[in-house]
């Protein structure tokens, strides 16, 4: 009798000591899952660490040299864009009318060329030296006074770009294009 009422206590106690274990297994198992879900999201935050902090030094790298380069340009621009400009619109060897029109296809807009041909065709024929007896006004949109054109380049007498040049500007500023400026011309024969 007391061998078997020793067995059953075993028994007994073997599916307790089982039971615990299976809860704690199944807790183990459960927390292990957890756990490797989190390591691959460790080894996920971790490339995603660096690939965020790449791009960083990279903008930085950017960054640093437009922050850099922007005073040195802005500083050294004006005197370069002077000079560019200087050769840029150096008066062209040929500045017959046919050769005007064809530098002024290539700083017009091809939109606004027909307009702009039109009025610098009734103001001056093309003539980068026309000048108008009565009033003064020069070159191929009668400016007046024709030193106005200097604003663009010291050589406005006989430069054409130049003229080319500030009379779009002024065909932009005063009636917003020269498609503006000709419908304006076409109306008071003048602008």
């Amino acid at each position: 009798p007391t061998a078997p009422a020793a067995a059953p206590q075993t028994q007994a106690a073997q599916p307790q000591a089982q039971q615990p274990q299976t809860p704690q297994s199944e807790a183990a198992a459960a927390s292990a899952p957890a756990q490797q879900p989190e390591a691959p999201k460790h080894e996920s935050a971790k490339p995603a660490a660096p690939k965020a902090e790449a791009p960083k030094p990279a903008a930085k790298a950017a960054e640093t040299p437009a922050a850099k380069a922007q005073p040195e340009p802005q500083q050294q621009t004006g005197a370069a864009s002077r000079s560019e400009q200087r050769s840029a619109l150096a008066a062209p060897a040929d500045s017959s009318p046919a050769a005007v029109q064809e530098l002024a296809r290539s700083i017009v807009p091809a939109g606004q060329y027909a307009a702009f041909s039109n009025i610098v065709s009734h103001e001056s024929g093309w003539d980068i030296k026309a000048t108008n007896a009565s009033s003064g006004a020069y070159g191929l949109a009668q400016a007046l006074p024709g030193s106005k054109m200097a604003s663009v380049g010291a050589d406005w007498r006989t430069n054409p770009e130049v003229q080319i040049k500030w009379a779009l500007n002024y065909m932009n500023e005063r009636y917003g294009s020269p498609n503006a400026a000709w419908a304006f011309w076409q109306t008071h024969h003048w602008y």
